[in-house]
């Protein structure tokens, strides 16, 4: 059999194409493509060479349309015992190939040529084509002559053109033999036999029959010859005259023969003509033709006719390929030749059969069928043994990969395997399927396809081809490893480590093998290089721009989901950057990955390679690095991975394909679950671009880098280091806060940062931060004051709840770099963030507070004193030493008593340190009566400092003294005196709230003016928040702390007729006369005395005022029947009126007739009371009356002498 055969193959010159002498491979390729194109030479162009030395047999030769057809084979073929049959089987012409510079002797290389065309007898025309002589060889071979033809060096179209002419001269040399051969077998006749014949019998009646054959089957030749040399109605006519004679005689082979001519005639003369009535035709000759050669074959023969019958099939079936409505017609024919190749004996046949029969399928578009024919054509050629039939078994199973979806990545475009996609359009899937995840994996095909995977790689071993044999093994391993065993994945590992040994290192292969290798992440940007969009048009250059991790992009910003951008990633030039992956080994071998780096095609990246093991059936994350070298994008497909001896690139996306192949049951398996590795949401890679070098700041605490360590309310400064570790100079920078508890950061010098600006490289700067630790938690005072306090019981406080630092800071505005190749460039900037790691440890803690009133009644003496010398000590004037008591508790003048208001402040220290508190008040100095608290100079007041050992508790008193006003007028009491009508009730709702408003204020002013500070060791202070515990036991009793008396009462003696006004001394005497001047008086002596009743309003007060003693037993030892003093003046009923912020005195005399100890009382009752101090005196009712009763002085009666 031979290949390719068509019904237009009758027509074909089949040309010898010899290499003569040595000839590079190359240049011998090159030489037969010049050729393959001169297939077809036209009859007209040959008339320069044609001489017709006698009348021509071909009667109707077509000079202006017909052709010669030629049919080139690279080395000849071998004589067929079927060239009497078909004359287009023979080889008519030899055409020797020599190469001038590889053969320098042209006469030895002549004599070659002509030894070689001994090989073919048949052959008529020879001609040797001497390619590129030198001018030797030139001279040399012009004298020679004969069949040499030199073709001097030139290029290719002159090459081309001067093998046209050559070629054609071929064609009219062929021509004019041919007329020789129909000339000489029409005169003088011929002997034509086939293998047939000599198995026939030599009786008498055989040969009567041959004789009688002779002439049909000269005819069935001329009418071949007629037809090569491209007169299709001249064999026509011959190919009738033999039908009829074969008829008549029952050569039913060589009727078929003709017969089968006689369609190519039909189709060369009406070639370009297709039409329904010539395919009828076509078909219905060539069933003929099946059927005679099916007649022509007797079992008895050795040699049958069943190749031609194949042929015959297979022509008519690639003759009705062309129409895709008879396929079932040529499936059907293809069959029947199937069935045939049974009955073959020759496995050269079968192997050309199949070859055929994969092409039809091919040319239908049954791939699958196609690819199984040519399985068993590389098996075939694999029962050889022998290294080309090995290389053509793998050539033929690289052919059917397409259709079994094993081909090898380099065999599918870009195209497909980047951009198709097939989306489902079943409604109830709701599933996508990629191209590549369908034809790369097809589970329903995992079987067959492993077979072919593996008989390519037994051809390549065979062949020699490691690298191929390396894809195969691959290419098994990493798409089918769940079918096949352990013991047979080792074996493919071996398979691939053996072909390694045998390529060269540095070797790349278009197929990966293993690990699989899956992106995982882009890690965030450190906190020290996150990057922040640069608006040059606003102050604020940051604002609007903090970055939430590496990306620009993220999904919560505005916009519809349809409008969502692919993630951006900016990278800076020389700061190194990681991309994390994950690898799996999903076989039962350990597996060694000599190194893996990231595959940049931009190249601009210098990616760092690392190796690493994996062990069978596990999978590991690690982190990939590099460095951004130049500006502009970068494009990160995959990895490049070195394992088992030979490089290969990894893509991201086509593991995402296979997992998602997974995901919907089109994969076997899942590589990476079968390893144990977590479900991981597909990462897609980020839109990725490098800019100029920035700067970069880094941030050092002074000190050390760990926990900043505080108490509850400790005050410390803290000191930031920062240095510029980039290339570019700072020249803004904007410190701002962020996290929790930003209140803690006292100060913080922005002002130093911005002094040093621009900030060089390599430089330095550093500021201080003052820091106020916070409240780790809010207990239950009452009920941690029950509990044991030790060590066990300390709280710290949560991370994450330190504030940070944001240090916004950005280089030049534009660089040199991008004012030459983009103006309006700005570089983006940074954000800095530095932790506060204060660590807030459980300091004092508050367990009750409460207020304590003390009140003990004073003596009447002569110390008391003047106005002038209080208002001047309240202002604060001159503190000689013997008021140094004031510092400590105000005495109020005109109560005459020690009159003290304590908060008690109960702490506990559950800490292993010993605290000292120290309590201290500021004071106003201003004598601006109008104003509670104003905003004036003050004086500090500190007072003795208490001592607060570990895991104990203690009280601190703070004395509220201080706080009392002088005056009290209405600017506490908010009421609404024109509210009258339907809007009183509200008007007097508003004044309440008015009048709480007002008393929160104040006490805020109050607790404001407080401080409750710590010491403990060398280092640590802090001030204890006291706010909420004094704000909680001053809510109640705030009035009566705040605000005075409307009546203010005391009491002196009167010595010499006049008040004394000088305070007693020091010394202290036995005498009586001592002891009187320290406010004692004699009995049996008139004493006299004075009540001074100060008004501390701003309105006049009518009043009636009682004057009462009381001795020890506290019955009224003046009025009665056993009175024990005598008294002179009023006592009881006095009505009088004082003025606003004035004071009188009512003289009177006592006589005390026993001695002993008594106690003066005064009170009064204010008539018409305004309603200031019915609110002062906490009453509702108009009608009730106001009562002001003074403090008890205490006098002391001694006996006389």
């Amino acid at each position: 059999m031979e290949p390719e055969v068509s019904i237009e193959g009758s027509a074909m010159i089949q040309v010898a194409v010899v290499p003569i002498g040595p000839v590079p491979s190359n240049l011998l390729r090159d030489y037969y493509s010049m050729l393959l194109p001169l297939h077809t030479i036209p009859l007209s162009a040959i008339s320069s060479f044609y001489t017709e030395h006698q009348k021509s047999p071909f009667a109707v030769q077509p000079w202006d349309t017909g052709s010669l057809r030629f049919k080139f084979v690279l080395g000849g073929a071998p004589p067929s015992p079927w060239e009497d049959f078909q004359s287009h089987r023979k080889t008519l012409a030899v055409v020797g190939v020599v190469h001038c510079p590889s053969s320098p002797d042209l006469d030895a290389a002549v004599d070659y040529f002509s030894i070689a065309c001994k090989s073919f007898p048949s052959s008529l025309v020879d001609r040797c084509f001497a390619f590129c002589p030198d001018d030797s060889q030139l001279e040399d071979g012009s004298r020679k002559g004969g069949n040499l033809r030199l073709f001097p060096p030139a290029d290719r179209p002159t090459l081309e053109f001067h093998l046209n002419t050559m070629m054609q001269e071929i064609a009219a040399s062929l021509l004019m033999e041919f007329e020789k051969w129909v000339l000489q077998a029409e005169s003088s006749g011929t002997i034509l036999k086939t293998p047939l014949d000599s198995q026939a019998s030599l009786s008498s009646e055989e040969v009567i029959k041959a004789k009688k054959r002779r002439l049909g089957r000269a005819q069935k030749t001329i009418g071949d010859y007629c037809l090569l040399a491209g007169s299709p109605v001249d064999a026509n006519a011959h190919y009738s005259t033999a039908l009829e004679l074969s008829r008549l005689t029952g050569d039913f082979f060589w009727y078929a023969g003709a017969l089968e001519g006689s369609v190519c005639a039909l189709l060369i003369d009406r070639m370009g003509q297709t039409d329904s009535i010539l395919e009828d035709e076509v078909r219905y000759r060539y069933n003929s033709v099946i059927l005679h050669y099916k007649k022509s074959q007797d079992n008895a023969q050795r040699v049958s006719p069943l190749t031609f019958e194949l042929e015959a099939t297979l022509k008519l079936a690639r003759f009705l390929c062309s129409r895709r409505e008879l396929a079932k017609e040529v499936v059907e024919l293809l069959t029947t030749a199937t069935d045939g190749a049974k009955s073959l004996i020759d496995a050269s046949d079968r192997l050309i059969l199949y070859i055929e029969i994969a092409r039809l399928y091919g040319s239908l578009g049954y791939q699958r069928k196609a690819a199984f024919f040519s399985r068993q054509v590389a098996q075939l050629y694999l029962q050889q043994e022998n290294r080309l039939a090995a290389i053509s078994a793998m050539q033929v199973l690289a052919m059917t990969t397409k259709a079994y979806h094993v081909q090898s990545r380099s065999s599918i475009s870009n195209h497909s395997l980047h951009n198709k996609g097939i989306v489902s359009n079943n409604a109830d899937s709701g599933k996508t399927y990629h191209q590549s995840a369908v034809s790369l994996f097809e589970s329903q095909w995992s079987t067959l396809q492993m077979v072919v995977l593996r008989e390519i790689l037994l051809s390549a071993v065979r062949a020699g081809d490691p690298l191929t044999a390396w894809s195969a093994a691959a290419r098994l391993l990493r798409s089918y490893y769940p079918l096949i065993t352990p013991a047979g994945q080792n074996g493919l590992a071996n398979a691939l480590s053996n072909s390694a040994e045998r390529l060269p290192p540095g070797t790349r292969c278009a197929d990966p093998a293993l690990p699989f290798v899956r992106l995982h992440s882009f890690p965030l940007h450190p906190s020290q290089m996150d990057i922040v969009k640069r608006s040059p048009a606003r102050e604020d250059w940051w604002a609007g721009a903090a970055p939430s991790g590496p990306f620009i992009y993220t999904p919560f910003n505005k916009g519809e989901t349809s409008n969502v951008k692919k993630q951006e990633l900016i990278w800076i030039v020389g700061e190194p950057v990681e991309v994390v992956v994950e690898l799996a080994n999903p076989c039962g071998f350990d597996l060694r990955v000599d190194s893996i780096y990231l595959s940049v095609h931009s190249g601009n990246f210098d990616a760092f390679p690392m190796s690493v093991s994996l062990l069978p059936n596990s999978s590991k994350v690690i982190t990939l690095s590099g460095i951004p070298t130049s500006v502009g994008p970068v494009t990160i497909p995959g990895c490049i991975v070195h394992c088992f001896g030979v490089i290969t690139e990894h893509l991201f996306k086509e593991v995402d394909n296979l997992l998602l192949g997974a995901s919907q049951g089109l994969v076997l398996s899942d590589p990476f679950r079968c390893c144990g590795s977590p479900k991981l949401k597909n990462v897609s890679v980020p839109n990725i671009s490098v800019v100029q070098p920035l700067p970069l700041l880094v941030s050092h605490v002074v000190g050390g880098d760990g926990a900043i360590i505080l108490y509850e309310g400790e005050i410390r400064d803290v000191w930031i280091r920062l240095a510029n570790a980039g290339t570019v100079p700072i020249e803004q920078a904007h410190i701002s806060l962020s996290g929790k508890n930003q209140d803690s950061v006292i100060s913080y010098s922005s002002e130093t940062l911005k002094s040093c600006l621009p900030l060089r490289p390599g430089a330095e700067v550093t500021f201080p931060v003052t820091l106020r630790a916070w409240q780790v938690g809010l207990g239950d005072a009452d009920a941690g004051a029950g509990k044991t306090l030790s060590g066990n019981n300390m709280r710290h406080s949560k991370d994450g709840s330190s504030p940070s630092l944001l240090i916004h800071y950005a280089g030049p505005m534009i660089t040199s770099e991008d004012t030459s190749t983009n103006g309006s460039t700005v570089p983006p900037g940074r954000r800095l963030v530095v932790p506060l790691q204060i660590c807030v440890l459980q300091g004092l803690s508050f367990v009750k507070a409460q207020l304590l009133s003390m009140e003990f009644p004073a003596h009447v003496g002569e110390n008391l004193p003047k106005l002038d010398d209080v208002n001047n000590k309240s202002n604060g004037g001159h503190h000689d030493s013997e008021t140094n008591m004031d510092r400590l508790v105000k005495i109020d003048p005109f109560r005459g008593s020690w009159g003290l208001r304590f908060l008690e402040l109960e702490l506990s220290n559950p800490t292993d340190v010993v605290f000292e508190i120290n309590v201290s008040v500021k004071l106003d100095n201003s004598s601006n009566e109008d104003n509670h608290f104003p905003d004036q100079d003050t004086t500090e007041y500190v007072y003795p400092k208490t001592r607060i050992d570990r895991e104990c508790s203690a009280r601190v008193l703070v004395p509220l003294e201080h706080f009392k006003l002088p005056v009290l007028d209405d600017s506490f009491f908010m009421k609404d005196t024109h509210a009258d009508g339907n809007g009183g009730v509200k008007n007097a709702s508003f004044s309440e709230k008015n009048t709480k408003a007002e008393l929160n204020a104040c006490i805020k002013n109050l607790i404001s003016r407080i401080k409750v500070q710590w010491h403990s060791g060398r280092n640590s202070s802090g001030e204890l928040n006291i706010k909420e515990a004094i704000q909680a036991a001053l809510q109640t009793s705030v009035m009566d702390v705040l605000l005075p008396d409307p009546l203010t009462f005391g009491f002196t003696l009167v010595r010499n007729g006049s008040e004394s006004g000088k305070p007693c001394t020091d010394k202290e005497s036995d005498s009586v006369e001592s002891r009187a001047s320290k406010g004692s008086v004699l009995a049996h002596e008139m004493t006299p005395m004075e009540v001074l009743v100060r008004n501390n309003t701003k309105d006049m007060i009518k009043m009636s005022l009682n004057i009462t003693c009381r001795d020890v037993a506290g019955e009224n030892c003046v009025d009665g029947t056993k009175s024990t003093v005598l008294w002179t003046g009023v006592l009881s009923d006095i009505t009088t009126e004082i003025p606003p912020l004035q004071q009188i005195r009512l003289s009177f005399c006592l006589h005390f007739l026993v001695p002993g100890e008594y106690t003066l009382l005064a009170a009064a009752v204010i008539d018409d009371a305004t309603d200031i101090l019915r609110a002062r005196a906490k009453t509702t009712s108009a009608s009730e009356p106001i009562f002001c009763r003074g403090p008890p002085y205490h006098v002391r009666v001694l006996g006389s002498a």
